[in-house]
C-alpha cells in the first residue's frame, strides 16, 4: 500500500487563501475504526445560538475572535461565557437557548431553520472520568457541515472544512476530570470557492449531521492500518499499519487473522510505520452473492485493535470488471444520503438499513453514494449484505477550476474518504467528479485529483460521471467527448434520454458510439414521477410515464457492448431546494423510484425485472 507523500507539517495545518478562507488539511490526523475503540458518545441534546452575523467569531471590525490576544473577554461567544459579577456585560446565554439533538441535522430538526444557511454554535456540558490506561484523548466528528471550528473549555483544538468526511483533533491535557464543555461553530454558508460550490441539487442540511464522540487511546497506539489483498494477486495480503505517539519507533506490531490461520509481526520504522505482507493461499474470499468477512486483530504493546474486513480482487479487464476473477454486471442504484421517510439527513445504523434494505429488495448488487461520501454506517453494512460500493467526492458540477484552495480542499476530502473507508471490501470505485464541463482548466483539476488517488490506493478502480452529448451532424448518435476518460479505469456518465431530452418515444432511435475499449456504467438515468399521480403514459409526472421511460431506456442500454452496469436516478425522493413545481414537486426531486412515504412507483418494478434478467446472465 503506497501511502501519500507529503511536505505538509503533522498536525493541523493551516493555510490562508487569497478569499480569506482558513483551509485546515486534516485527513493525515484521521484515526480509523472509530466503532471499535473507547469512546463515549457526546450524541443526544445539546444547546444551540443561532448567529447569521458571526457575532461570535468576528469582532465588528471582522477581525477573528479566536486569532486575538484579548480572547478571553466576554464577547468572545465560544468561551461560553458566565459574567463574573452582575455589573459584566454578557449578550448570550448558552443555559436558556433552544435544545437540538446531536447527530442531525437543524433543517429538518427547527422548522424555524428549515432554509438557513450559516453560523450556529453548539455547546455541551458533560462529565469526563478517564480511562485507566489510556491517557490520550480526542474529539472525534463523523461529519459537521460545513466549516467548523471546535472548542474545548474555552480553547481552540482544531478547524474543519467539508461536510461529509470525519475529522478529530486531540484534546489531551485541555480535557479535566469532571466536568468540561465543548462549543462548535458550524457554517454551512455555500460559497463559490468552496467544494461543493453554491449550486447543487440537493438540501444543504447544516449541522453536526454524524456522530461526535471522545475517544481514548494510549500514549502511543495504533492510528490507522490498511489490511486488503495486494493489487493483481489473490493470495498475498498488503499490511500497513500506523503508530501515533512518543514511542513510535522500533515497536514490535502483530496482525492476526484468526479464522485464517494467519499472523504477521513486523517493527515500526523511523516513521512509526510497519510495512509487510502475508501469504494467504485458501483464503474465503468476501463477494457480493457470500460475503464473508474475517475478524482481524491487531496488536501493540498489551492492547487490541479489532476489525471485520472482507478480502476480494477489484479490476478491469478489456471491456469487463472483474471480483475475484468473475466478470460482474453492476446491478445498481444511486442513493442520496438522506432518510425520506422523515426528511432529514441520515446518519444511523437503522438509516443505512432502510436504504440498503431497498437496494435490495430491487435486486442491486451495488449502489452509487453520491454525491459525496456517506456516513461509516452505510459501507459497513455494504460489507455485511454484500453490496458493492462507488464512492464520491464532491467535485460536482462547476467549481473554481484555477483555485489552489479550492483543490486543496477537494483533495483533503478525497483523502479523508479513502482514509476512513480503505478496509471496505464493499468500495471498489473512487469517483472524483460529477457531472463536469470540459475545459483545460477542469481537466488538470480532475488529473491530479485521479494521480493522488492511485497513489493513495492503488487497488481499487477510479471514475467520474461525465456528460453525453450529440455527435457533431447527427441526431441520434450520442458519445461522450471528455479527455479524463483516457485517465479512469472505468467510463461512466450520466444520461436523460426521455427526460431532459427528447420523450420516452424516441428513446429507442438513439445508440451510443463509446471508442474505448474500457467497461462502461451509466451512471444516472430516469425521470420524475409524483407516487400517486397517475394518467396515460405519455403525461409527464405520471407514474405512467416514469414506467415508459425505464422501460424504453433499458431496452436502449441493453444493446451498449461494453455496458457492465449502471446506478439510475435514484432510490428515492429527497428534498432539493432548486425543485418547486407546485403540486408535484413541493421541494423534493421526484425521480425516486420510491417516494418519501416509503411506497415503490411503478418504475420500481420495471427495474427490479431488468435486474433479475441481468443476474440470470451472469450466473447469479
Amino acid at each position: 500500500m503506497k501511502i501519500k507523500a507529503t511536505t505538509i507539517l503533522a498536525g493541523l495545518c493551516l493555510l490562508q487563501s487569497a478569499m480569506g478562507l482558513i483551509y485546515a488539511q486534516t485527513w493525515q490526523n484521521l484515526i480509523t475504526n472509530i466503532e471499535n475503540r473507547q469512546v463515549t458518545t457526546l450524541n443526544g441534546m445539546w444547546k444551540y445560538i443561532v448567529d447569521p452575523y458571526e457575532s461570535g467569531y468576528y469582532d465588528y471590525r471582522r477581525q477573528v475572535r479566536d486569532q486575538q490576544s484579548w480572547q478571553n473577554t466576554a464577547e468572545a461567544l465560544y468561551l461560553a461565557h458566565k459574567p463574573a459579577h452582575k455589573g459584566e456585560r454578557v449578550e448570550y446565554d448558552f443555559d436558556k437557548s433552544d435544545n437540538i439533538i446531536v447527530p442531525g441535522d437543524w433543517n429538518s430538526q427547527k422548522e424555524k431553520l428549515f432554509y438557513y444557511e450559516g453560523t450556529i454554535w453548539y455547546y455541551k456540558k458533560f462529565v469526563f472520568t478517564p480511562t485507566p490506561g489510556l491517557p490520550r484523548q480526542f474529539f472525534y466528528f463523523g461529519a459537521a457541515n460545513y466549516e467548523s471550528d471546535v472548542y474545548l473549555n474555552g480553547k481552540k483544538l482544531g478547524k474543519h472544512i467539508g461536510g461529509f468526511t470525519p475529522f478529530n483533533f486531540e484534546a489531551t491535557g485541555l480535557l479535566k476530570e469532571g466536568e468540561n464543555f465543548i462549543v462548535v461553530k458550524v457554517d454551512n454558508a455555500r460559497g463559490l470557492e468552496k467544494v461543493p460550490t453554491v449550486n447543487t441539487d440537493w438540501w444543504n442540511y447544516g449541522g453536526l449531521t454524524r456522530d461526535v464522540l471522545l475517544v481514548e487511546v494510549p500514549e502511543t497506539y495504533i492510528k490507522d492500518y490498511y489490511i486488503q489483498l495486494a493489487k493483481g494477486n489473490s493470495e498475498l495480503i498488503e499490511i500497513h499499519v500506523e503508530l501515533d505517539g512518543p514511542a513510535k519507533v522500533g515497536q514490535v506490531v502483530t496482525v492476526n487473522i484468526p479464522d485464517a490461520k494467519l499472523t504477521f509481526t513486523g517493527v515500526s520504522d523511523e516513521n512509526g510505520v510497519v510495512r509487510g505482507s502475508i501469504k494467504a493461499r485458501k483464503l474465503q474470499y468476501w463477494n457480493p452473492g457470500k460475503p464473508f468477512l474475517y475478524d482481524v486483530n491487531l496488536s501493540y504493546n498489551g492492547h487490541t485493535l479489532k476489525d471485520r474486513i472482507g478480502f476480494r480482487t477489484i479490476a478491469v479487464k478489456g471491456r469487463d470488471i472483474l471480483v475475484n476473477g468473475k466478470p460482474v454486471f453492476l446491478r445498481g442504484i444511486s442513493i442520496h444520503e438522506e432518510n425520506p421517510l422523515r426528511g432529514g439527513r441520515a446518519y444511523s445504523a437503522e438509516d443505512a438499513r432502510i436504504l440498503l434494505g431497498w437496494a435490495k429488495e430491487l435486486g442491486c448488487n451495488y449502489v452509487r453514494l453520491a454525491h459525496y461520501p456517506h456516513n461509516e454506517n452505510m459501507v459497513r453494512l455494504a460489507d455485511e449484505l454484500g453490496i458493492l460500493v462507488w464512492s464520491e467526492v464532491p467535485v460536482y458540477w462547476t467549481i473554481q477550476w484555477e483555485n489552489q484552495e479550492t483543490y486543496n480542499n477537494a483533495e483533503n476530502q478525497l483523502l479523508e474518504m479513502i482514509t476512513r473507508d480503505k478496509n471496505r471490501a464493499s468500495v471498489i470505485i473512487w469517483s472524483i467528479a460529477n457531472e463536469t464541463p470540459v475545459s483545460p482548466a477542469r481537466t488538470g483539476f480532475l488529473k491530479r485529483m485521479i494521480s493522488t488517488t492511485r497513489e493513495a490506493d492503488p487497488v481499487r478502480l477510479v471514475s467520474a460521471a461525465l456528460e453525453r452529448h450529440e455527435k457533431p451532424g447527427s441526431r441520434n448518435v450520442q458519445i461522450i467527448e471528455d479527455p479524463i476518460q483516457d485517465y479512469v479505469d472505468v467510463i461512466s456518465f450520466n444520461q436523460y434520454l426521455g427526460w431532459y431530452s427528447g420523450t420516452p418515444a424516441q428513446i429507442m432511435d438513439n445508440e451510443y458510439e463509446i471508442n474505448y475499449d474500457k467497461p462502461v456504467i451509466i451512471s444516472e438515468l430516469g425521470g420524475g414521477a409524483l407516487q400517486g399521480f397517475h394518467g396515460e403514459r405519455d403525461e409527464i409526472w405520471t407514474e405512467e410515464y416514469q414506467e415508459w421511460l425505464y422501460e424504453e431506456t433499458v431496452r436502449m442500454i441493453d444493446r451498449i457492448p461494453q455496458l457492465r452496469g449502471v446506478t439510475p436516478w435514484i432510490l428515492a425522493d429527497f428534498r432539493s431546494p432548486r425543485r418547486l413545481l407546485p403540486d408535484i414537486q413541493d421541494g423534493w426531486n421526484r425521480k425516486g423510484l420510491i417516494s418519501q412515504t416509503g411506497n415503490k412507483k411503478k418504475a420500481f418494478y420495471v427495474l427490479k425485472k431488468y435486474y433479475e434478467q441481468k443476474a440470470k446472465e451472469y450466473g447469479e
